[in-house]
């Protein structure tokens, strides 16, 4: 709540929930329809790349929301007042997954919004079929979060790039806009430890049979429940060993 409610006078803070999501959107959308004017064999590919970058915003929104929780605290000097108070760890992490989650809804709700004005392309035309994968991202968005914080808080700010850059480092192996088999196959098997590439896989197969892909579901929630375990494992490990050294009050 302390958090949401600094988004309430704060113009910077709200345009970067929305700004970089819609400049994705727009460039993404623009070259989407053009791409599907081509003769490309009748595959949708409008609807296969807007629903790859709304699902991948999503997700971003998920780990941004834990990383920027985090900074916000650092920045403001406030990291260690929290901690004196009875709040717990797991309390802490469990909030920022809130958090998360309000800015997910917001801005899925503007970006379904702007595709269906712009490109007449419509998210819910699949129902209920994708929640599940939606799901999917929005918890490893926040496990991406909390492992960078984790990071951060065991090497300090020298490891701040690692909360905007870490995404990207998975990007490229998630299978997001091009199939698992699109990946040379000496990278091929990475792709199979990533969470969100059974959901971007799955999400194609929405598309082209309009049915739920149950196995890609399944393994997706397994890899997830997998990384769970380790990421919070390495967070209160991490986070132990700062308050073991006396760091807490020294994050910056």
């Amino acid at each position: 709540m302390r958090h949401l409610y600094l988004y309430r006078r704060s113009f910077p803070r709200i345009m970067d929930v929305f700004f970089w999501p819609i400049m994705e959107l727009l460039l993404w959308g623009f070259l989407s329809v053009y791409l599907d004017k081509l003769d490309l064999g009748g595959l949708n590919l409008l609807t296969l790349l807007l629903g790859a970058v709304i699902f991948w915003d999503l997700m971003s929104q998920s780990q941004r929301a834990v990383s920027f929780a985090f900074f916000e605290d650092v920045w403001e000097r406030n990291f260690l007042n929290l901690f004196v108070t009875p709040l717990r760890v797991s309390e802490f992490t469990v909030s920022t997954g809130l958090l998360g989650l309000v800015r997910v809804l917001i801005v899925g709700i503007v970006l379904a919004g702007l595709a269906l004005m712009l490109y007449q392309f419509n998210i819910f035309q699949f129902g209920l079929l994708l929640v599940p994968f939606d799901m999917n991202l929005v918890v490893f968005g926040w496990l991406l979060g909390v492992f960078t914080t984790g990071i951060i808080l065991r090497y300090g700010s020298g490891a701040n790039a690692l909360s905007f850059g870490f995404i990207f480092l998975v990007q490229p192996f998630s299978a997001v806009f091009y199939p698992v088999s699109a990946l040379p196959d000496s990278v091929e098997w990475i792709a199979y430890f990533i969470p969100i590439t059974y959901v971007f896989e799955g999400m194609r197969e929405v598309v082209a049979t309009g049915m739920l892909p149950v196995h890609n579901l399944l393994l997706a929630f397994f890899a997830n429940a997998m990384c769970a375990v380790l990421v919070i494992w390495y967070f209160h490990r991490m986070f132990a060993y700062v308050k073991a050294q006396g760091r807490l009050m020294k994050l910056d």
